[in-house]
């Protein structure tokens, strides 16, 4: 990539304008192997990763070890991601992202053949699915480079968005995908997981286009590319509101769906009804991510983003005053709908204001922060539900709310590319 095309320029909709005269990046052989190729990666995960803890309690273990699995796991992906950010600004991504793949496949395949046998050892099952997660990091680490080379500049917010919508969708369709399958055979959605990634390492080697990175010079010692990745997103002021702003939206929305989950089973609903908040919040959020590029060409970034912020703000008080369970998930719907439109703006920008030597470590930089807190949400919500109730913490997020969309109002002008 030019110079030219590492800054953003001051004027908010050029993007949105530029856009509009853009072919969709689906017509392109390359992006649309790699939109599939994380399309099947979702839906195998989804399949296994949801019934996963339910194979351990059906050999004997405990609900404390099963849900001990599934946090080991997803801490060792937020543990690697730093690390593969480095090697993916290194070596060719793409030879990064088939031999991820693989060792994915291996390591759920192990354990789909230890199922199937009959023969389920909690530390194999501990330690697949710490490696699973390891290598999945280690891909998105690799797939965070690609975009800048499979899409021209013009075709940044619709192919962001593509991703977004694809990403909702499998959160929709895997879970069902999933129970279909475990009511076939509690080792099915693990075979399903295990052939998805060697499918993803077929169509990651299919790509024609070259992804190796930019480089200037020789590579420096591992820990100062770490640092360099770190303390480019720490200068960037935009970067630095990204980062913010996802790590708090994740933190409230992942706060906000444990909230409707808890409060509405206090309130007597069953497993069906709960399945229906998060069905109704996963639509949302497809709607959103589909609608997301026409709503960038129409409106400027900067509105789209304070816009977007203080609009949570109601719908969060509005599920401190929920009786019933469709009350909850249009609620939850609403603002899932909201949100991928930001998305799809803050990632565009944060592609267009990073050198392509960087773009792996700035976009796991940016993933883990966001991750990272994510991960406390589920703890959160449940011990504040309990001491305080599930009225006040929805109002209490709505308070969180309001002070995110002041902070990103005062922030405005970094969205529209005048800090870069």
């Amino acid at each position: 990539m030019g110079e030219a095309e590492e800054k953003l320029e001051p004027s908010g909709p050029l993007l949105p304008e530029v856009q509009h005269r853009s072919i969709s990046p689906l017509r392109s052989r390359d992006f649309l192997l790699f939109w599939t190729a994380g399309a099947v990666d979702g839906l195998g995960t989804c399949a296994s990763s949801l019934f996963l803890p339910l194979i351990l309690l059906g050999a004997g273990h405990s609900a404390g070890l099963a849900g001990l699995v599934a946090s080991v796991a997803l801490v060792s992906g937020l543990a690697v991601s730093p690390v593969a950010g480095v090697f993916a600004d290194r070596w060719p991504r793409k030879p990064m992202m088939y031999a991820a793949a693989l060792v994915a496949a291996c390591a759920m395949g192990s354990v789909f053949v230890t199922v199937a046998l009959g023969h389920v050892v909690l530390v194999h099952v501990l330690v697949a699915a710490a490696v699973e997660q390891a290598a999945s990091a280690t891909y998105g680490a690799a797939a965070s480079g690609t975009i800048r080379r499979l899409v021209p500049p013009e075709g940044y917010t619709r192919a962001i968005g593509y991703l977004q919508a694809r990403d909702q969708a499998v959160q929709i369709v895997g879970p069902t995908l999933g129970g279909v399958l475990y009511q076939l055979s509690r080792w099915v959605p693990l075979l399903a997981d295990a052939v998805s990634f060697l499918l993803v390492a077929v169509l990651s080697k299919a790509i024609r286009t070259d992804l190796t990175p930019d480089r200037e010079g020789p590579a420096a010692p591992f820990t100062r590319e770490l640092a360099e990745g770190l303390r480019f997103v720490c200068a960037e002021p935009f970067l630095r509101f990204v980062v913010v702003w996802t790590a708090g939206i994740n933190a409230l929305l992942g706060a906000l769906y444990f909230h409707a989950v808890f409060a509405s089973h206090a309130q007597g609903a069953g497993p069906a009804a709960i399945g229906l908040i998060l069905t109704l919040a996963g639509v949302g959020g497809l709607l959103g991510a589909l609608a997301a590029p026409w709503l960038v060409r129409r409106v400027r970034a900067a509105r789209i983003v304070t816009g977007a912020s203080w609009v949570m703000v109601p719908t969060a008080a509005g599920l401190a005053f929920a009786s019933r369970t469709w009350t909850y998930g249009l609620l939850l719907s609403g603002v899932s709908l909201i949100v991928p439109s930001v998305v799809v703006v803050l990632q565009t920008r944060a592609v267009l204001a990073t050198p392509d030597r960087l773009l792996a470590r700035m976009g796991t930089v940016l993933g883990t922060a966001g991750q990272g807190v994510a991960v406390l949400a589920p703890v959160a919500a449940g011990v504040l539900v309990a001491e305080y109730g599930g009225r006040a913490v929805a109002l209490g997020c709505a308070g969180a709310f309001a002070g995110l969309a002041l902070y990103a109002t005062s922030r405005a002008r970094l969205v529209v590319g005048e800090a870069l």
